[in-house]
């Protein structure tokens, strides 16, 4: 028997809470109180994440400078347009879960626990060297040579 995906179970939920709270906001404040409560929290999801997403790319790169793997970043990363998404949604409950996402300690406590519980691979099929890296317009690589393109360089004059 196939069990019930997840995401249908979300796409079924969220939007019963969602109108649920607001019309408990909205009777307990008023219909005009709460369309501004819920502009008010998407400028907000945008401030947060336009001041955060500039501090987290910034920690991309200097993971990326340190020849670090930037797997932190990347997760916070995603959270952050994640919970971007979320504030543009109309609503409380996505707004709150937006926000979770979007604040730095509760972000740090979600990727830490992600990379703890193997949620997450920081793995990969690549294997890490630490070879010095170069500066200015050098440029590292490996001439692969094929067959095929031996053949036709000699038979050329």
């Amino acid at each position: 028997m196939r069990r019930f995906p997840v995401f249908s179970v979300l796409f079924l939920v969220i939007p019963f809470i969602e109108l649920w709270l607001l019309i408990k906001v909205g009777s307990a404040i008023g219909a005009l109180a709460t369309i501004l409560l819920l502009i008010l929290s998407g400028f907000l999801g945008m401030y947060l994440l336009r001041h955060q997403g500039l501090a987290t790319l910034a920690k991309f790169q200097r993971d990326m400078q340190a020849g670090q793997r930037p797997a932190k970043s990347l997760l916070e990363g995603m959270m952050m347009l994640l919970g971007g998404l979320l504030f543009i949604i109309p609503g409380f409950f996505t707004d709150l879960v937006g926000l979770i996402l979007l604040l730095p300690p509760t972000r740090y406590l979600l990727v830490k626990f992600m990379l703890k519980n193997g949620v997450v691979s920081v793995g990969g099929g690549y294997q890490h060297t630490s070879a010095p890296r170069s500066s200015g317009t050098d440029i590292e690589g490996e001439v692969i040579r094929r067959v095929d393109d031996t053949k036709n360089s000699l038979d050329r004059p």
